[in-house]
C-alpha cells in the first residue's frame, strides 16, 4: 500500500524509530496539506520532537519548542473539518480550543479516536511505518522524546533518498 503513486502528495518522514510514509489527502483538507508540504520543504519539521505521546491514543509533534505551545511563524489555518474517521494511522492537525488555530502541530492516531471526528482536520494517513510510530516513548511531556529526523515531500527526493518501501522499487530514474 505504500506504493508511491502520487509523489507530490506523499510525505517521507524519517524518525528516530525508523521511516514512515504518509499519504497526503488534499481532497479532504487542501489548505492543511499545502501547509504541511510547505513546512516540510522549508525543513521546519527536521529535528522536531513528538512532545506528547499517549498510549492507545496518539503521538503529537510539530512544535519547534517541544513544549506543545509553539508553532510556525505562518498564520493559523481555518478549520477544514471533514468526515474522515480518526482511526489508526490518521494524521490530523492539533489546535487550541479555537477551531481555526491549527498551525504546524499535528498528531498521528494509534487507535480508534472517533470522539475527534468532525472536530479536527484530517490531512493524511500513514500507509507504511506505523510500527515505527508505535515504538515512540510515551509521556506528557515525553522524557527523551522521539523525533522527526527529516520530513520530505517524495516528489522532491531522488530515488536513492527514498526508503526502499516508498514505492520506487529502484527501477525508476531519479528525478
Amino acid at each position: 500500500m505504500a506504493d508511491n503513486k502520487d509523489p507530490e502528495n506523499t510525505l517521507l518522514m524519517e524518525t528516530s524509530q525508523g521511516d514512515v510514509v504518509i499519504q497526503l489527502r488534499p481532497d479532504l483538507a487542501p489548505n492543511h496539506v499545502t501547509r504541511v508540504k510547505e513546512l516540510a520543504r522549508e525543513g521546519f519539521y527536521d529535528g522536531v520532537v513528538f512532545h506528547r505521546v499517549i498510549d492507545g491514543f496518539m503521538a503529537q509533534g510539530g512544535d519547534p519548542t517541544g513544549t506543545g505551545m509553539g508553532g510556525s511563524e505562518k498564520p493559523d489555518l481555518a478549520a477544514e473539518f471533514n468526515s474522515e474517521p480518526h482511526v489508526r494511522g490518521i494524521c490530523s492537525m492539533a489546535r487550541s480550543q479555537s477551531p481555526n488555530s491549527a498551525n504546524s502541530q499535528f498528531f498521528i492516531v494509534f487507535g480508534d479516536a472517533g470522539f475527534l471526528d468532525n472536530q479536527y482536520t484530517v490531512w493524511g494517513q500513514v500507509v507504511d511505518g506505523m510500527d515505527n510510530i508505535d515504538k515512540f516513548k510515551r509521556g506528557e511531556p515525553v522524557d527523551g522524546p522521539d523525533k522527526m529526523i527529516s520530513v520530505k515531500v517524495a516528489a522532491d527526493t531522488t530515488a536513492d533518498e527514498k526508503p526502499a518501501d516508498a514505492g520506487d522499487n529502484n527501477d525508476k530514474a531519479s528525478k
